[in-house]
C-alpha cells in the first residue's frame, strides 16, 4: 500500500519548514516534485532547495513529474477543474509506481498548507491511498507576520474567499475583514475603494517579497502595476491581500 503524506512547506523559504514536516521529508521513499512547465521552473527550483536544506536521509529519491495543464478556456470553471485534477492523480499514480511500484511513503511538498485553497487532499481522495497531512505556514499568516498587523478586528470575524468570489458577487455582508486569495485580475478593482484599507504582498516569505498597503484608492494602481510587472518578469506570481473596511 501507497501511503501519501502532504507536507506543508510554507510560501517558498525553507526557514518556513517545521520540524514535523522535516521528519516527515526523511521519512519518505520518495518525494515528488511537481514540474509547471518552463516559465514557473524557479517553483519545482524552491522545493529543490528545501528538500537540500533539510533532506538528511540519502536513500530517499526525488524526483520530478510533469503537472498536467487545466484548460483555462473552459466555460465551466468547476468541471475544468475537476477533469484537471483526474488528470494530475494518474500522473501520480503512473509515477509513483513506476518509481518505487506498489508499496512505500510517497511526500508532496505542498506550498503553503494543504488544507487552504489547495487542491492536492482533493487529488488525493481519487486514489484512495491512506493520507498523513503536516500543516504548514500559510500565506495568510505570512502577510499578517510581513506588515505586522492582526487578521481580525476586535472580536470581529474574518472571511477568507478568492478573486473570483469578489468579482462576481461584491464584497459580502457581515463582515469588515476579507483576506483575498488567487486573484489572478485584481478583482479589489471591482469594489468602491471609499473607506478601505489593503494590505498586499508578492512573493511573501521569499526573498523577493513584495509589499504595499495603505488606502484603497490611494495604492491600487500602483499594486496593478508592481504585479504586472513582477509577473511579466517572473513568468508567475504568487501574491495574496488583506481589505479592511474603515468605521472610524
Amino acid at each position: 500500500m501507497i501511503e501519501l503524506l502532504l507536507i506543508g512547506i510554507g510560501t517558498g523559504n525553507p526557514d518556513h519548514v517545521t520540524l514535523q514536516g522535516i521528519k516527515a521529508i526523511n521519512a519518505a521513499d520518495l518525494i515528488l516534485i511537481p514540474r509547471k512547465g518552463p516559465d514557473k521552473a524557479d517553483l519545482a527550483e524552491l522545493r529543490w532547495r528545501i528538500c537540500a536544506a533539510v533532506l538528511t536521509n540519502p536513500a530517499i529519491q526525488v524526483v520530478e513529474f510533469d503537472l498536467p495543464m487545466r484548460d483555462v478556456a473552459s466555460p465551466d470553471y468547476l468541471a475544468g477543474v475537476e477533469a484537471w485534477h483526474d488528470a494530475t492523480a494518474a500522473v501520480w499514480r503512473e509515477k509513483v509506481q513506476e518509481t518505487i511500484g506498489l508499496q512505500g511513503c510517497v511526500a508532496m511538498l505542498v506550498w503553503g498548507d494543504p488544507s487552504l485553497y489547495d487542491s492536492t487532499l482533493r487529488i488525493a481522495a481519487r486514489l484512495a491511498w491512506p493520507v498523513k497531512v503536516i500543516p504548514g505556514i500559510t500565506a495568510i499568516q505570512a502577510l499578517t507576520a510581513a506588515h505586522g498587523i492582526a487578521l481580525n478586528g476586535l472580536g470581529a470575524p474574518v472571511l477568507i474567499t478568492t478573486g473570483r468570489q469578489l468579482r462576481d458577487h461584491g464584497w459580502p455582508a457581515g463582515v469588515d475583514t476579507l483576506v483575498v486569495m488567487l486573484d489572478g485580475h485584481c478583482a479589489f478593482q471591482t469594489l468602491d475603494p471609499k473607506g478601505i484599507s489593503i494590505w498586499w504582498a508578492a512573493y511573501v516569505g521569499m526573498a523577493g517579497q513584495i509589499l504595499r498597503k495603505g488606502s484603497l484608492a490611494g495604492v491600487a494602481a500602483d499594486i496593478i502595476e508592481v504585479r504586472a510587472k513582477e509577473r511579466a518578469t517572473h513568468g508567475w506570481i504568487m501574491d495574496i491581500y488583506l481589505l479592511r473596511r474603515d468605521h472610524d
